[in-house]
């Protein structure tokens, strides 16, 4: 597979993806531990089958202290104990807010309130932005054949600025 468009050189493109990005800021800094945003955004990655995501959040995530041990089990979280219950809650809310159309009723009723039991309004709005946000760039790396690898952590920490 070769990468189609490098959405970070084209004029058009690389201005749309640093404001995309810039939207990112505003969920790393809300009260939402980064921990969980980066265990969502990976599960939401491996879902979707982005390769640059999940390469990008794994290192990120990887780079904040994350243990290896979980990063390689939130494919298979629910048959891991390495997870709080509030972080479990935030991967169902994740993977039931990315197979929308698996799930006509998008996040069910119990996965709401295990949400809603863990985490307070600002969390959650930021987990319903996130899940947003992370779907929308697992589409833009998928249509591109943006591919996993060559990622850094902090590689577009100078460039949001």
């Amino acid at each position: 597979m070769e990468t189609r468009i490098n959405l970070f050189e084209n004029p058009i493109s690389a201005k749309f993806m640093k404001r995309f990005a810039n939207a990112s800021t505003v969920l790393h800094q809300s009260p939402l531990p980064y921990s969980t945003q980066e265990l969502v955004s990976l599960r939401a990655s491996q879902i979707n089958g982005c390769g640059w995501c999940i390469d990008m959040h794994t290192k990120e995530a990887s780079a904040a202290g994350e243990s290896a041990v979980r990063l390689h089990l939130v494919a298979a979280w629910r048959e891991s104990t390495v997870f709080t219950e509030a972080e479990r809650a935030a991967l169902a809310f994740a993977e039931e807010g990315t197979r929308l159309a698996d799930a006509y009723q998008g996040v069910s009723d119990e996965t709401w309130a295990q949400v809603r039991k863990h985490y307070d309004d600002d969390q959650i709005a930021t987990l319903i932005c996130l899940v947003g946000l992370i779907n929308a760039a697992n589409r833009f790396g998928v249509i591109a054949h943006q591919q996993g690898g060559s990622y850094e952590a902090g590689m577009f920490a100078d460039a949001l600025r």
